[in-house]
Order: structure tokens, then sequence, then C-alpha cells
């Protein structure tokens, strides 16, 4: 048995999610990796046979657009569509970095990350 495994990693974005009022009106930078696991399913030369990257970017795409207070529900909202696209993923595993966060100190980037694994 084969597992695959499709991910994009870094992907960019400036986007408003943030806490703070102050975050969600000047916005910040935010990298996304998305990594999902499954049991390949016939021609792997057959997109409906797989999980499309373009479409992973394109659920991304969309939950960033839609602000947020906290990372962790950006990420629920990825993970959630994504089940709903493909439900036979068997893991997937979504993390945002905010770049620079907006705390003293020279900080690089805060990092949150969620894993679902399928119940099956």
């Amino acid at each position: 048995m084969f597992v695959q495994t499709v991910a994009l990693r870094e992907v960019k974005f400036y986007a408003f999610h943030g806490f703070y009022p102050e975050e969600q009106f000047t916005g910040n930078h935010f990298l996304v990796d998305v990594e999902v696991t499954f049991i390949p399913n016939g021609d792997t030369e057959d997109l409906s046979h797989t999980v499309n990257y373009e479409v992973i970017n394109t659920v991304v795409t969309a939950a960033m657009k839609q602000t947020q207070k906290l990372l962790e529900t950006v990420i629920k909202n990825i993970i959630d569509q994504l089940i709903a696209v493909y439900p036979f993923i068997l893991t997937a595993a979504v993390g945002i970095k905010k770049l620079h966060p907006p705390m003293p100190g020279e900080i690089g980037h805060s990092f949150v990350q969620l894993t679902y694994t399928s119940p099956k």
C-alpha cells in the first residue's frame, strides 16, 4: 500500500488576520503550508483520483481573504473545506506563519499549526 502526499509550501499572502483591531486594519505578511496524505486510488495521471494542489491553493486563498481574529480559525476553515472536497484524506496539516508579528523585539514569525487525522 502506498500513501501519497500532496503539499504546498510557503504560499505568500498579505492579509488582515489578528486579534487586535490595528492588525485587522494594517494587515501583515503570512506564509501558509498545507500537507495532505491519502491512499491513491487508480490512475495516477487522472486528477479525479488525487488531490489537486491547484484546488488546495484555491481553498487557502479563499480562507486567507476572510479576516479572522485567530489563525486557528483560518486553519480550521481550510482543513474543513479540504475534507469537504476530498473526503478520502487520511491526514491534513496546515500551518500559518505571521511574519514579523507586531510585538516588542525582533521576531521572525509566529506560527500556528493544526493537524487532522481521519477517524477511519
